[in-house]
């Protein structure tokens, strides 16, 4: 199942890591073009000016290697043709259209009509309820991706309910509650 991700839910770090670490178990193949990863690396640098460059850079860079099928070109000529209610998200979905994303993964749905994607096979999908069907699939990769990302966050390390409160508040709310049945906690 091939995903194209929008700049919004690669903008917030721990949507990204586990959204990464989804991609790492074989659930998923993530897209992305150069200009998604302009476009969250420009936000993300407006909102913190504190951030270093060159460790957001690292970032884009690993994610590349890791996933090297993922960055999606030559999609220009498609922009034109298509109508969004905005215009400046012409590209996510011509980037989608040309790696035949089954899936646009984004916080922001009124943005891509249905009606619109329809024509190319397309869903559009909140990360939660794209996680959920990663669940639906696969509840147990699901659950090694998520606890993958866990073991890895060292600096500071975190908690199991710590991870699961910020995805919570990253809006990953149907999700969290799923993760926690399937490791039986209970609040």
């Amino acid at each position: 199942m091939i995903a194209i991700l929008d700049a919004n839910v690669l903008y917030p770090a721990p949507l990204r890591d586990f959204l990464m670490h989804l991609a790492n178990v074989k659930l998923y193949q993530p897209k992305w073009s150069a200009q998604i990863q302009e476009e969250w690396v420009r936000n993300l640098l407006i909102k913190r000016p504190d951030l270093n460059m060159n460790g957001i850079k690292r970032t884009v860079d690993l994610m590349n290697e890791i996933f090297p099928d993922a960055n999606v070109n030559g999609f220009g000529n498609l922009i034109d043709g298509l109508d969004l209610p905005d215009p400046d998200d012409r590209h996510v979905l011509a980037a989608a259209i040309k790696s035949k994303s089954k899936f646009i993964i984004t916080h922001n749905l009124k943005d891509f009509p249905n009606t619109v994607l329809k024509d190319f096979n397309i869903t559009i999908l909140h990360p939660d309820d794209f996680v959920l069907e990663l669940i639906e699939n696969n509840d147990v990769l699901v659950i090694e991706a998520f606890m993958n990302q866990v073991k890895k966050l060292k600096n500071p390390s975190r908690k199991v309910p710590e991870v699961l409160d910020t995805l919570y508040n990253q809006g990953l709310k149907k999700t969290v509650e799923q993760i926690k049945v399937k490791l039986k906690i209970f609040d």
